[in-house]
């Protein structure tokens, strides 16, 4: 029987557990498939206080990790199979084992959704992003693309073009599915340009660690065209890893877990901190902010019950 029971192990996961900790609530984070979340993806991280030459994304998730294992935070490998959040003491289940928690820190982030290409995946963080705040400082003066037609292509490329000479969105339709006052801007931003109808095959050049530019394939005619850039940004949105708590926890059309009150979720003693219940800001910072929120919260509520 545990009394905190953290899953995921980003910024979330391991702020609430470096603040359980010092609580004295000797946590066990369950680390999840995507061990250390999307920072670990991500190369250099500039907007993280505290690192006025910026911090790798796994060096800083490092750091986090053994401080909060300082204090006496347990890990442990694996991904939760199970979740009964019907009464408590909630039970878990990682593999073939079988855990009980008075309270529930869920921290397990969300997933940039992406292409599916091999090219892309190498290339992740070394050129290729899924986060504009996050990376697009690293592109002054040069040109990108995003790939995309929703919200989130439409906000990435108005960001990027603080940065980028050009920016070319390229869509598989021929009209966005962004929302108006998005779409107006993106019209009236000259830095940008549309690429209809078009898919990106591949990513050019693993070989050389660098993004080059990208094979475009044409949705209609099937014919390709090469198109040179220095950036790739995938803007097709995010899933949030909740999977295992549907029907058991109030959550949006998108999956993101609903909270109120800090990290409150629907069910009493299960909290929700980070990207798995953030679909606006999505940022290192802001997910530690909540994993604090949340181990206060459990904290507070163990106490209430002695």
């Amino acid at each position: 029987m545990r009394d905190v029971v953290i899953i995921g192990s980003g910024c979330a996961g391991l702020t609430a557990a470096l603040y359980t900790a010092r609580a004295n609530l000797k946590p066990l984070v369950i680390r999840g498939l995507e061990a250390g979340g999307q920072l670990t993806l991500t190369t250099l991280v500039e907007n993280f206080p505290g690192f006025s030459k910026g911090v790798q994304g796994p060096e800083l998730i490092d750091l986090m990790q053994k401080q909060a294992a300082e204090f006496g935070t347990e890990f442990m490998e694996g991904n939760v199979t199970r979740a009964d959040l019907s009464r408590r003491p909630f039970t878990l289940e990682v593999g073939k084992e079988r855990l009980e928690a008075r309270t529930l820190i869920i921290a397990s982030g969300a997933s940039a959704r992406l292409l599916g290409l091999e090219s892309e995946r190498k290339l992740l963080g070394h050129g290729v992003s899924t986060c504009a705040t996050c990376d697009g400082y690293f592109f002054r003066g040069k040109e990108v693309v995003v790939v995309g037609g929703g919200d989130t292509a439409a906000e990435e490329a108005l960001f990027l073009t603080r940065y980028a000479t050009h920016v070319s969105i390229i869509h598989r339709r021929d009209q966005l599915r962004a929302s108006k006052i998005l779409q107006d801007r993106l019209m009236r931003n000259e830095k940008i340009r549309f690429i209809w109808n078009s898919v990106v095959a591949e990513v050019l050049d693993p070989e050389k660690g660098e993004v080059t530019g990208v094979k475009l394939r044409n949705a209609k005619s099937q014919e390709e065209s090469l198109k040179a850039c220095d950036g790739v940004f995938i803007g097709i949105g995010h899933t949030p890893n909740t999977a295992l708590f549907r029907g058991q926890l109030a959550m949006d059309e998108l999956g993101y877990l609903l909270t109120h009150d800090g990290a409150k979720t629907s069910v009493p003693g299960v909290y929700a901190a980070g990207d798995v219940q953030d679909r606006v800001y999505r940022q290192a910072v802001t997910a530690a902010g909540s994993g604090c929120m949340a181990a206060i919260d459990a904290e507070r509520f163990l106490e209430a019950e002695h």
